[in-house]
């Protein structure tokens, strides 16, 4: 597989080589030069999980993980599943939340440290990664005990659910949690500061697991092929899928997917107040506003980092700009549809309602809605108590960690300060 930086054309690399790196030169993303195009996608979604995914991936992948290393890498991986749950006639949910920590990002970030594991050959690693909510847990539990790799998390303080933050900051061990004083566009900063210091990048041999790793992006084309598989023939044909957008990996991957050839008719980039997005999709001009704080805080993102994938995908060829659509949904249309869903049934948290929302709004007649629940309502249990005004029960997986001490620091938004701490706790 050959990537190519999308800020320096001449920085190529391997699926390995780019997983190891994380970020190219001048803080760029890797991203294939080619998207390979499935010609066998009907039988291919006759297949299980496990067994399709290794499939999808070997057609990515090329020869570089023999068919043994990904064949384990996916069944380590791979082990729970992505239901897709009817909500209205029209309109069904996939949902991602059913993996260890409770959030569509299981996927990638154990995806990811099965693959680190085998291709680092035990050298020592440190993980620097930014989260607005999920990826803090997906990461720190995918690679918590693994020997030899260090993973150091930043969040912005106060920002994100407290459950959310115990099922990442209560770990210890090789799990190095910080909340720095500042929003989440301030800790992927801290982030690409990192890597342009070669003291931290080489000194401690720098990694990151947010979406800008090429492992997770792919990993998560998988659950796409795995939701219309479960679609009957007739929803197929005229499908679109709603993704609750921040850093706009997921649908970067459900774009992959669709160029490999899954039948999906449309997108929807569903945004909270942080829409960047829906107004450069609509104006042509890419003009970021300060963060707003939303209750749908994982999507609290002014300046999503996987956009430039979003962009090269149009530029190639492999996206047809009508084909996607940007929608904000304000705080009272969240709430609104949260309502919605539980009076038809359905349980969902606010990020989930905004998808459901957009969806609905813009549902042509004769289409099929597939809306992506990215998150276990429990990690928003106060919201989703407020909102609906009735109790919520935890599942296992939070209660464990609810009436946990947080092992986080706390830092300003100051390179210097985070520069110190790492060299400190990890050199």
């Amino acid at each position: 597989m050959e990537l190519v930086n999308l800020k320096d054309a001449q920085d190529t690399a391997t699926f390995c080589e780019a997983v190891q790196r994380g970020l190219g030169k001048q803080q760029g993303l890797y991203f294939p030069t080619e998207i390979p195009t499935l010609e066998n996608v009907p039988a291919l979604l006759e297949l299980p999980f496990a067994e399709r995914s290794i499939q999808v991936l070997r057609a990515l992948l090329g020869n570089e993980l023999n068919e043994g290393e990904l064949e384990s890498i996916v069944q380590a991986a791979f082990t729970f599943s992505a239901p897709v749950v009817p909500v209205q006639d029209n309109i069904a949910t996939l949902e991602l939340f059913h993996g260890p920590t409770l959030a569509f990002k299981d996927f990638g970030g154990r995806f990811m440290a099965q693959t680190l594991a085998r291709i680092s050959a035990g050298k020592p690693i440190t993980i620097l990664t930014a989260t607005s909510g999920d990826t803090g847990a997906a990461v720190a539990d995918a690679f918590h005990g693994i020997d030899n790799i260090n993973v150091v998390i930043l969040f912005p303080k106060g920002k994100i659910s407290d459950l959310q933050e115990k099922l990442f900051t209560t770990l210890g061990d090789n799990i190095h949690t910080v909340a720095v004083e500042g929003d989440f566009d301030a800790c992927q900063s801290l982030v690409k500061t990192a890597f342009d210091d070669p003291d931290i990048r080489e000194g401690l041999h720098l990694n990151s697991a947010n979406s800008i790793n090429i492992s997770r992006l792919l990993a998560q084309v998988c659950y796409y092929f795995e939701a219309v598989s479960q679609l009957p023939a007739q929803a197929r044909e005229q499908l679109v899928v709603s993704v609750p957008s921040g850093n706009f990996g997921n649908l970067t991957a459900g774009i992959i997917a669709k160029a490999m050839g899954l039948p999906i008719k449309r997108f929807i980039a569903a945004t909270n107040m942080n829409d960047t997005v829906p107004r450069y999709l609509k104006s042509g001009e890419w003009a970021p506003k300060s963060t707003v704080a939303t209750m749908s805080n994982a999507m609290d993102v002014s300046q999503p980092n996987n956009w430039p994938r979003i962009e090269a995908l149009i530029e190639r060829g492999y996206l047809d700009k009508a084909s996607l659509k940007g929608e904000c949904v304000d705080e009272d249309y969240t709430q609104i549809a949260m309502r919605q869903l539980a009076q038809a049934g359905y349980t969902s948290e606010p990020h989930a309602a905004i998808a459901y929302r957009a969806l609905s709004h813009d549902l042509q007649e004769g289409e099929y809605g597939l809306f992506l629940g990215t998150a276990h309502p429990a990690k928003f249990r106060e919201t989703v108590e407020n909102v609906l005004g009735q109790p919520l029960s935890l599942p296992k997986a939070l209660a464990e960690v609810a009436g946990k001490d947080s092992l986080a620091v706390t830092l300003p938004s100051s390179y210097a300060e985070l520069k110190r701490y790492m060299l400190d706790s990890l050199a």
